[in-house]
């Protein structure tokens, strides 16, 4: 089968593209998926880099979409030729024996590209709103690199919870994204910008959550701009993995600070059913929208790391293989 394999960490230069390696035989509890659309996020790149540690040989991906080949001995309430969506690794290749806890079945209203697109992103969306921190209708939330596949996701959430989303981008072109996802307010990233349009939004109070995807870059910002009581969402490292810092910091503001994992919120197959249910119903019922930059040949897959890592991208981007 085809694949993307890195034997050691670097630039993009270590993404092999194979055409020779073996077809997966999926373990007891997993399910075999030819995979259709696969995803890349930025994670993976922290994995490609060494940021994240792994064993080598390594194949990169967290979720694809695809149809079902065969199931493992243990596996009951799929068929072959299925239409699933899968969270787990050993994405970027053209099968993926998948954990059946973390797959599902898509509903027939939604397209496999779309499915692919939005379960991790729109998942880790759902959870941060839901679990970090609780948004309540009317709060002011900040959201930063809103034009990405996180932070569309977030906009669109927090605009049907009745909240005020101020949200931060990399440039002019991408304030429009933002917009169309549900922002109220589009800031475009420059020196004392976002604390001074914070501070006269709110009253001076600042926002009750920061949902920070940037990581080391803005970290202290967003403790500078969180309200009283409030919570900075600390949930990716786009400019490197923050540093450590005094925990006495937080008591001026009584503030805290969470820095969470999507898989540890869907730990359990019943909380994976609950949270993939609601984002297939806000995807179906609410017409939610996935924004897809590009679908790219499996084996163009380092110029895709190059654009994302290069800020070139909006929304999610998507492998085919």
């Amino acid at each position: 089968m085809e694949g993307i394999l890195i034997e050691k960490t670097g630039g993009t230069e270590v993404l092999q593209y194979k055409t020779d390696l073996p077809v997966p035989t999926p373990k007891e509890n997993e399910v075999l998926v030819k995979n259709d659309f696969i995803g890349i996020n930025y994670i993976d790149t922290y994995f490609r880099t060494g940021l994240y540690s792994s064993t080598m040989p390594y194949i990169l991906g967290k979720e694809a979409s695809g149809h079902i080949v065969s199931l493992g001995a243990s596996v009951s309430g799929f068929a072959p030729d299925d239409r699933v969506v899968w969270l787990g690794g050993s994405g970027y290749a053209e099968y993926t024996a998948a954990p059946a806890d973390k797959t599902i079945k898509i509903p027939d209203a939604i397209k496999l590209e779309d499915a692919c697109a939005a379960i991790l992103q729109g998942l880790t969306a759902l959870t941060l709103t839901e679990e970090a921190h609780k948004v309540q209708t009317g709060d002011w939330v900040l959201v930063l690199a809103a034009s990405g596949g996180v932070g569309g996701w977030l906009c669109q959430i927090l605009k049907a919870k009745g909240a005020h989303t101020i949200a931060t981008v990399g440039s002019e072109e991408k304030v429009a994204v933002a917009k169309a996802s549900g922002a109220e307010v589009v800031l475009v990233e420059k020196e004392g910008a976002v604390q001074e349009k914070v501070k006269e939004l709110t009253s001076g109070k600042g926002v009750v959550a920061v949902f920070d995807g940037v990581g080391k870059a803005t970290f202290y910002r967003s403790l500078e701009v969180v309200a009283r009581k409030g919570t900075v969402c600390s949930f990716g490292n786009a400019s490197g993995a923050v540093e450590p810092f005094s925990i006495s910091r937080l008591s001026a503001k009584n503030a805290k600070v969470v820095r969470p994992t999507l898989f540890n919120y869907i730990s359990t197959r019943e909380e994976f059913e609950q949270y993939a249910g609601e984002l297939f119903r806000l995807m179906s019922e609410e017409k939610f929208t996935t924004h897809i930059h590009e679908i790219y040949p499996l084996n163009e897959v380092a110029r895709a790391h190059n654009d994302l890592e290069g800020r070139k991208t909006t929304g999610k981007l998507l492998l085919k293989p």
